[in-house]
């Protein structure tokens, strides 16, 4: 089945779901990683480095650099991967909030990560959005 393009859909429809443990983002050189000690949420391959979404206690107890702790937030609605607008009208409410925001859109949603103080205020600004 095809994602939702609909933008008036999709934002009713987005259903916010806030992951329990908290996520950092690390960075490590390739030949630096061990896949399966890490279990890593996402990998992201720069020219840098590699990017990592872990959580905090694995990192933690890997002894990994990570600047900010995140919540992470999952729109449990099927976003087409074109769908116009659904991720900017998203990010800008959350801006004139003052929260900053680190998305990663995958095939079936698109996942939120903010500051992992701000995620009550974060919600609330996805829900009211969702009601509008």
């Amino acid at each position: 089945m095809p994602g939702i393009k609909n933008l008036t859909r999709l934002l009713k429809e987005m259903n916010p779901i806030v992951a329990k443990e908290e996520y950092v983002f690390c960075t490590l050189a390739e030949n630096e990683i061990d896949w399966l000690k890490l279990k890593p949420l996402m990998i992201f391959k720069e020219k840098e480095g590699l990017t990592l979404i872990l959580e905090k206690k694995v990192a933690e107890a890997n002894s990994l650099a990570y600047s900010g702790v995140w919540s992470w937030i999952t729109l449990a609605v099927h976003s087409d991967l074109e769908a116009v607008g659904f991720l900017a009208k998203i990010t800008n409410q959350l801006a004139a909030a003052g929260i900053s925001v680190n998305v990663v859109s995958a095939y079936y949603h698109d996942h939120l990560f903010v500051p992992a103080h701000l995620i009550t205020k974060a919600k609330q600004i996805l829900e009211e959005l969702s009601k509008s």
